[in-house]
């Protein structure tokens, strides 16, 4: 897709926030750890099939994550640190959202390991790029904003117009691009790096 190539056209829709955040003193590291905590109720939610809780946690999960960096780079306190965090918390986040979803029995087990896998290779090779040399590099079909983004419409429709076709609901379907367009992304980036390297 990817919706990261818009972030630049949502600072608009965010910089009040941002502002509000920083007159409460809500640091980056917060707002990361609260991303964090989302994810996982997100995932117990979705685990006990409380589907409209999930989508919202979800939510919750890429409103945190899309404000710490925001608010690192308006206070000017952008850290190894801190990216190091968010990319350890965003893995974790990944992990329980896909997890909870397919533990749930929304999707078979054998579909939710290789969508979530398709979405750990993606995302590693995203960050590894920049570990040898070339910078980070988060182009391919399937980004984190997309996949989240994905996650909570195909929730919506899962509530309001619930079926299930050649035995797989909405979800499982979903699971199923995530798989094939994840490890897709995830060869786009390595063939990317690979020419950048020696």
């Amino acid at each position: 897709m990817t919706l990261d190539q818009y972030r630049s056209h949502a600072k608009v829709y965010f910089d009040p926030l941002v502002a509000i955040a920083i007159r409460c003193r809500i640091t980056p590291n917060i707002l990361t750890i609260a991303a964090l905590l989302a994810s996982a109720a997100a995932g117990i939610l979705f685990l006990f099939r409380l589907e409209f809780w999930g989508i919202v946690a979800v939510a919750l999960n890429a409103f945190c994550d899309a404000m710490d960096g925001a608010v690192a780079r308006e206070m000017k306190i952008q850290s190894k640190r801190g990216d190091f965090l968010d990319h350890a918390v965003d893995r974790y986040a990944d992990i329980f959202i896909i997890t909870g979803i397919f533990a749930g029995g929304m999707v078979p087990w054998q579909i939710g390991v290789i969508a979530l896998t398709g979405v750990l290779m993606s995302s590693y090779l995203g960050t590894q790029a920049q570990a040898v040399g070339v910078g980070r590099y988060y182009g391919g079909l399937l980004g984190r904003a997309d996949r989240l983004f994905l996650i909570m419409v195909v929730g919506v429709i899962d509530l309001l117009f619930p079926m299930s076709w050649y035995g797989l609901s909405w979800f499982g379907w979903l699971f199923v691009l995530f798989g094939i367009f994840g490890h897709i992304t995830a060869f786009q980036r390595f063939a990317y790096v690979w020419t950048k390297v020696e």
